[in-house]
């Protein structure tokens, strides 16, 4: 099966020409959906530990951050441009694939990305007390 989605993964590169980044309005859509392609899928997988939905959840981040920018350009005035969200979609595809690889498997506690985890503090006691250490 992961054969199967590699080809198909490749199958939608191969169709990507060298063009479409050549300019840098659309370095900058790549850009972007990257940057939110990979929080989508730290904050999904750290949540979830589940690798696919991680995956899956990177490229819809990306697609909807294009759409949205998207639908915001055609309210101003500049139009809906499909290789803009192409761009964008890319990006967020590129780094679903990347962390998707180098990912380790949902282990508790051992996700990629781990923001809140706790500073244990190692406090030894001391069982030698007196009782002259005791104050009342």
């Amino acid at each position: 099966m992961k054969e199967f989605l590699l080809f198909i993964l490749l199958f939608c590169f191969s169709s990507l020409n060298a063009q479409l980044l050549a300019e840098t309005d659309k370095q900058k859509h790549y850009a972007a959906g990257a940057i939110v392609g990979s929080i989508v899928y730290g904050i999904t997988l750290g949540e979830t530990e589940d690798k696919t939905l991680a995956f899956a959840a990177s490229i819809l981040g990306s697609v909807a951050a294009g759409y949205i920018k998207e639908t915001f350009d055609a309210k101003q005035g500049y139009g809906f441009d499909n290789r803009d969200l192409l761009a964008t979609t890319y990006g967020g595809l590129t780094v679903g694939i990347t962390l998707d690889i180098f990912a380790r498997d949902g282990k508790k506690n051992k996700s990629i990305i781990n923001l809140f985890k706790k500073k244990r503090h190692n406090k030894k006691l001391n069982h030698n007390l007196t009782l002259s250490d005791l104050h009342y």
